[in-house]
């Protein structure tokens, strides 16, 4: 496996396409330990309901973007995916707990 390669060190379209696809990998790995989390907050929660907190979510936004602006990406590209990934959550967690309470 070869060292990754800065971006101002690709060359090619396929340079960037081989580190994009390098990052996409380890995005998705993140993103399923980030799913094991959330399904296991769904098994603690014991209310559908539980699973929206809007002063949780606006405390993750404001996090969301701070961070952002300190690693030089456009905070509202960031706080639209998180904003996508939260609701997918919080649909996700109120399935599970609804599920479980009607078993």
């Amino acid at each position: 496996m070869t060292a990754p390669k800065p971006p101002a060190e690709c060359q090619t379209k396929d340079d960037v396409r081989a580190e994009i696809d390098r990052v996409d990998q380890a995005l998705l790995t993140l993103f399923a330990e980030r799913h094991r989390y959330v399904t296991r907050m769904a098994q603690i929660k014991t209310d559908p309901h539980e699973a929206y907190d809007p002063v949780r979510i606006e405390a993750i936004i404001a996090k969301v973007r701070d961070r952002s602006l300190g690693l030089d990406l456009d905070e509202d590209q960031a706080e639209l995916v998180w904003r996508t990934l939260i609701d997918w959550n919080i649909n996700y967690e109120k399935g599970i707990i609804a599920a479980r309470r009607r078993s």
